[in-house]
């Protein structure tokens, strides 16, 4: 068996994302199932180190994988040759100096988005690993989701006929803190250290828009914070300056309008945590992380409205849901192996740091849009 071994420098998976995404459920999920596959008798396997600031936090991680190598000292594997990718899991306000530094040294370069708050500083990292020669990567997870992957083949299959319109909605209540424990860090509502919901989702909704409906032409959008103030994990009250709430509005360059509510605030009474509604000519569906409901034209109901009466038609009725026809990998994972894929075979990768860099664009633009309540144009980033 031949084996392709890559050694990867793993910053920043100590937080929750880090840890239970990309490390437990991606790079030892491959190691633990023997590597990459990629020919009956060659495969790929993930080398990896993992560094942070906390020590204890390092070690605790290596009891719970397969993982054993750890260090505090980014620089020293910087400048080791046995590692050749750097992969990027900190808060976004660190990001941009480590993948320079790994850019310069010459080691491809993965990283979780958002890639940097501005644009130009986004934009800039995607120059600099192009510059230096080095393969590069964003993560855009929600790509291999079941429920997305199962709207594809819908889409594959003309289902939908023209597409119309897309409604989104996102989200759940975190708590403040006051009384119940909040659920999601504190500085994600802190505008100085990185957090807003704007920040934070409408990367997001950049990459699943451009990819399953079509490329952004112009947004619009309010950007609130409904909760001024809530408690950090040290029982303190902090005042809130970041938006803790999206609600925004995407036309796109082929004419189909894409709106998408985003909020911490809200309580849910939905199908999942996030669902897509999209409408078309011939049928529409309910896309959730890992379910779809759809409604084909044949078996749309006809409703007349009348407030007096009860409603003689249930709504619900008439979906039905999307059976299982294949089996679906974690979503972290699959993108892992295929930028590993990318950086030894050289197959190709189209989701680099240039789309890292619209993500940041939509949320950049979507928070000058909120302040000057206007819509704003998005201009195009050449590669």
């Amino acid at each position: 068996m031949k084996t392709h071994t890559v050694g990867i420098i793993m910053n920043g998976v100590t937080g929750r994302m880090g840890k239970n995404q990309h490390l437990l459920r991606s790079v030892d999920a491959i190691i633990k199932q023997g590597g990459i596959q990629i020919s009956p008798n060659e495969r790929i396997m993930p080398d990896p180190v993992l560094v942070g600031r906390n020590e204890n936090k390092l070690k605790a991680l290596t009891e719970i994988s397969s993982v054993k190598k750890y260090t505090t000292d980014l620089d020293s594997v910087m400048n080791d040759p046995q590692y050749t990718v750097y992969f990027d899991a900190q808060s976004t306000l660190r990001r941009f100096d480590a993948v320079q530094q790994a850019a310069k040294a010459g080691k491809h370069v993965y990283c979780e988005k958002p890639t940097a708050i501005k644009t130009e500083d986004a934009y800039k990292l995607y120059e600099i690993c192009r510059d230096a020669g080095v393969k590069n990567g964003v993560v855009q997870d929600k790509l291999w989701l079941p429920g997305l992957l199962k709207f594809e083949r819908l889409k594959e299959n003309d289902f939908f006929g023209d597409i119309l319109s897309v409604r989104g909605e996102f989200g759940y209540w975190v708590f403040e803190g006051h009384s119940v424990p909040a659920q999601r860090p504190s500085w994600n509502y802190r505008k100085e250290d990185g957090g807003g919901m704007v920040v934070d989702m409408l990367c997001h909704w950049r990459y699943v828009i451009d990819n399953l409906f079509g490329p952004v032409k112009r947004v619009s959008c309010l950007a609130a914070t409904h909760i001024p103030e809530r408690v950090d994990e040290e029982g303190k009250p902090y005042k809130c300056t970041a938006d803790d709430s999206a609600y925004s509005t995407f036309e796109l360059e082929n004419g189909v309008i894409c709106h998408f509510n985003s909020s911490w605030n809200v309580r849910v009474r939905r199908d999942d945590l996030l669902t897509m509604q999209v409408d078309g000519t011939k049928g529409s569906a309910i896309v959730g992380l890992r379910d779809v409901w759809i409604q084909h034209y044949g078996n749309t109901p006809k409703p007349v409205w009348n407030p007096d009466i009860q409603q003689p038609i249930d709504f619900f009725e008439g979906w039905s849901k999307v059976p299982e026809q294949e089996t679906f990998d974690n979503a972290f994972k699959v993108q892992w192996e295929m930028f590993l894929r990318h950086v030894v075979l050289d197959e190709p990768f189209r989701y680099t740091l240039l789309e890292g860099a619209k993500g940041v664009q939509l949320a950049e633009l979507g928070l000058e849009s909120s302040d000057k309540r206007q819509w704003i144009d998005l201009p195009d980033l050449k590669a």
